[in-house]
């Protein structure tokens, strides 16, 4: 069993080195924070008018660039534009991904293939859980990196807001703790959802809004190891009984 689903796990990492969409992610992960910030910059302070309502919107930029990732705890969960266009947008990236590459297995008849030749179904399983996991956390890397390349292009301050370099630490394992909540939501509807990756998405969004909200309050920048623990435990449970369900899924409906 454990030779088959390092079998398993080895295939699905060369197939992703390979692949465009891989680097394609990878890029965009890297390249929007830059964008947002800067482009936030530049506009802080524009003021724009409903022309229905001759409603006023003025456009407030980051005040920090460490607001990309996280905000404290005490900012609670906002609906501005710096609480919405951060690191959280990644575990919406990741579902997309995911979706994407498992309806591909089925869209071309490699899964059918799989399960007929070699692999079980719960290796299937696991090894997409581990390895989006894992590519999860390279978004949320990727985008810190770009974070502080826009946030020094831009010349935004790297003000803590309160936050120290622990916390920062402590927060950003929570942020990557999380994607194991999110991957198995995805991978459970990729699987029943088959080769209709359009479904599977708008499915995979859904469901990831409705925990969208709590995101904010367990991974606070000035987040402690409790966050991490509390992070960890959510990720293993999602991962465990969602994998259960996806495995169930594989078994007891057709392939194609």
């Amino acid at each position: 069993m454990k030779k088959r689903f390092s079998t398993m796990l080895f295939v699905d990492v060369r197939r992703l080195l390979v692949s465009r969409l891989t680097y394609i992610m990878l890029a965009i992960a890297l390249v929007c924070p830059i964008l947002i910030l800067v482009m936030t910059t530049m506009m802080d302070g524009a003021v724009t008018v409903n022309p229905q309502t001759g409603v006023e919107t003025e456009i407030k930029a980051f005040d920090s660039v460490w607001q990309a990732i996280a905000s404290p705890s005490s900012a609670g969960m906002t609906m501005d534009l710096t609480g919405m266009c951060n690191i959280n947008l990644m575990y919406f990236a990741a579902a997309v991904w995911v979706c994407l590459f498992v309806s591909e297995d089925f869209r071309s008849g490699y899964a059918k293939n799989l399960f007929t030749v070699r692999a079980k179904k719960t290796d299937y399983v696991a090894s997409k859980t581990v390895v989006f996991i894992v590519l999860g956390g390279l978004l949320i890397l990727c985008w810190i990196i770009g974070a502080l390349l826009g946030g020094a292009v831009a010349g935004l301050s790297f003000d803590t807001m309160g936050a120290n370099y622990f916390n920062i630490v402590m927060c950003i394992i929570s942020k990557m703790a999380v994607m194991a909540v999110f991957v198995p939501i995805a991978l459970a509807i990729s699987v029943a959802a088959k080769q209709r990756a359009w479904l599977s998405i708008c499915c995979a969004l859904g469901g990831g809004m409705l925990l969208f909200m709590m995101i904010p309050m367990l991974t606070p920048l000035d987040a402690g190891a409790m966050n991490v623990v509390l992070c960890l435990a959510g990720g293993a449970m999602f991962s465990f009984g969602l994998g259960a369900v996806s495995n169930l899924i594989l078994k007891k409906t057709s392939l194609v």
